[in-house]
């Protein structure tokens, strides 16, 4: 039962509403099949499956409301906890937020669920970590990754005449590779929402190769590097940024997008020219569901372009109270970029470090979004235009709005964490001591 159609969603949405004695009543139905594969020390240590459904109930009198959840869809059971819900929204204060629940929606159809990945069994994914556990037992390497995926379904229905329904499949690998001395360590990830894309042997070649090459790093003094940051470090620092474009928290002076007077940096440059910034739903590489988690539909919003701050995204709440336009939060995140490989920008780089991954990111200052962290996995010292070897881990102190103004070269856009980030050549990046950690 896990999965549902879209017609027998409806079809107990429907039920449980009929039960319904409240003013406004929004019912959500989820469920999700799925499964997983871990390994370390080159052996499977664990594998496991899992599915459920359940549903959330909010009933609301008047400004009050309450939420009630269960997993259990025979009449009794679906009455239950229409009642429980109502229960606890008669006991609820009033909201001062209060915003009526949407009435019937227009959504686009996106493609995110695909059968290759909804078909993965116990067998691909035993394939799948042999490959990877191959390409470092070839190398004389240590493995350790993970592998799992889900097909999950959301169902939303009100009693002003909304329903919603989306299907999507996600699958999602990382590995670390150590050579046996401890000192060498290589890192890839990568998801997708068609496992088809996937080769877990040729991504962990990759991780294998930096870690063969990272052993017995040297030393360099901390201070302001040229870096060509991977995906996989870069994406945290700009997610946390694009998690901050709140048109609210601009408002109230909370934000790095603050001014003065309750005013807001939209319509400003904030970042270089060559930024641009969207979500699309209907993004072939990272589609996702065509409406956010309250109901609004979502389509596709230019955040920024070429550098100016165009759009922040809000609660329906505050848009209302402003008289704004209703942008609900992005689902996805879409950097442009450029066609240049990664080894065109190795090879374009006089003196730098490669960075292949951040990690234990900290915030330092909310309202200049400066952050704190370590490199990890493989970090390399290049000088006219080839890896010359590995240096030691730095800790960094930098944000990612003076990143992104330090722009020096964007390469070709790539997936990593639903979103689809470019590699990065910085200039003045700064790290501000050294780790021993590999």
């Amino acid at each position: 039962m896990a999965i549902l159609s879209k017609e027998e969603a409806q079809a107990i949405l429907k039920k449980a509403l009929g039960f319904s004695k409240a003013d406004e009543c929004e019912i959500t139905l989820t469920g999700n099949v799925g499964g997983n594969i871990r390994y370390a020390r080159n052996e499977v240590s664990t594998s496991g499956a899992e599915e459920n459904v359940s549903m959330a109930v909010e009933s609301r009198f008047g400004k009050r409301s309450g939420v009630a959840t269960i997993n259990e869809f025979d009449d009794k059971s679906l009455e239950k906890v229409i009642r429980r819900s109502e229960e606890t929204a008669r006991l609820a204060p009033e909201s001062p937020e209060y915003v009526e629940l949407l009435g019937p929606q227009k959504y686009n159809t996106t493609k995110s669920h695909f059968e290759s990945t909804a078909n993965i069994n116990p067998a691909y994914r035993a394939d799948a970590a042999a490959k990877s556990i191959k390409a470092a037992a070839d190398k004389g390497l240590t493995a350790a990754g993970f592998l799992e995926h889900y097909t999950n379904f959301v169902a939303k229905m009100n009693n002003k005449g909304l329903f919603a329904y989306h299907p999507s499949t996600i699958v999602d690998f990382s590995v670390t590779m150590r050579t046996d001395d401890g000192t060498g360590s290589g890192y890839v990830t990568q998801d997708f929402s068609d496992v088809t894309k996937l080769d877990t042997g040729k991504a962990s070649q990759i991780a294998a190769e930096k870690a063969a090459n990272s052993k017995n790093a040297r030393a360099l003094e901390p201070g302001k590097y040229t870096v060509i940051l991977e995906p996989a470090a870069s994406i945290d620092l700009i997610q946390n940024m694009f998690g901050n474009m709140d048109q609210r928290s601009a408002e109230e002076g909370r934000s790095f997008l603050s001014k003065s007077g309750g005013k807001t940096k939209v319509g400003e440059k904030l970042v270089d020219e060559r930024i641009t910034v969207y979500s699309d739903p209907n993004h072939a590489d990272v589609p996702t569901a065509p409406f956010a988690a309250d109901g609004r539909p979502q389509q596709k919003v230019v955040w920024i372009d070429k550098g100016v701050v165009k759009n922040l995204y809000n609660t329906r709440y505050w848009a209302s109270n402003k008289g704004a336009v209703s942008t609900p939060p992005p689902g996805n995140m879409i950097m442009e970029g450029g066609n240049m490989s990664l080894e065109d920008m190795i090879k374009g780089t006089k003196r730098g470090i490669l960075v292949t991954r951040l990690w234990y990111i900290r915030t330092v200052d909310p309202q200049t979004l400066l952050y704190t962290g370590l490199t990890r996995d493989g970090t390399f010292y290049i000088e006219n235009g080839k890896i010359m070897y590995p240096v030691k881990n730095f800790r960094f102190n930098e944000s990612p709005v003076i990143m992104l103004n330090n722009l020096d070269a964007l390469g070709k856009p790539q997936r990593i964490s639903g979103s689809m980030v470019p590699p990065m050549r910085i200039r003045d990046f700064t790290f501000t001591s050294l780790s021993d950690a590999v």
